[in-house]
């Protein structure tokens, strides 16, 4: 029996890792699929980062990670991976939770965001938010510029070129 998603679990992509400066922290960035595609950002450690990273790229390292090595176990007790959820942040700290669907049942783990995100990569798991989290901490993407019509355009340049045409160095002395 799988259980459902409730209506406050978002579904999000894990976009990627990166080092950001000046502390070169490793930040894993999540968002939003569907909706107003708001975007995560939570500091990682750097050995979650590397795990992520792997999985993400699709490479194996010669002899299991602690995350492998994990989803081997999870996989030997005739359980999967259902899905993981980043649930909440409290001062500063995230928290998720890695649903198994096991023999007995689901089972709820609590865990790590990245040790949970590093599971998801390697099995295919979805990953959510929470409609609180994102209500509370998730950005919103910068607006786009829009495209300029055909019409626009040449009224822009044909003004551009006007200026262009009829500017003098004395315009530029004070």
């Amino acid at each position: 029996m799988r259980v459902t998603i409730t209506d406050v679990d978002i579904a999000m992509e894990l976009v990627e890792v990166r080092i950001e400066p000046p502390d070169n922290t490793p930040v894993v960035f999540l968002r939003e699929q569907a909706g107003r595609q708001r975007g995560l950002a939570i500091m990682i450690g750097n050995a979650e980062a590397s795990s992520i990273h792997f999985a993400l790229k699709g490479l194996t390292a010669p002899r299991p990670m602690t995350h492998d090595l994990l989803v081997q176990f999870i996989t030997l007790l005739d359980a999967t991976v259902d899905r993981v959820v980043i649930t909440e942040i409290r001062e500063h700290t995230y928290y998720a939770t890695i649903h198994l669907q096991t023999p007995a049942g689901l089972r709820e783990l609590s865990s790590r965001p990245s040790d949970a995100m590093a599971i998801a990569a390697r099995t295919g798991a979805a990953i959510y938010a929470t409609s609180e989290l994102l209500d509370e901490v998730g950005q919103e993407p910068e607006v786009e510029h829009a495209e300029l019509g055909e019409g626009e355009a040449e009224s822009i340049l044909d003004e551009f070129r006007d200026f262009i045409e009829n500017i003098s160095p004395e315009d530029f002395s004070s």
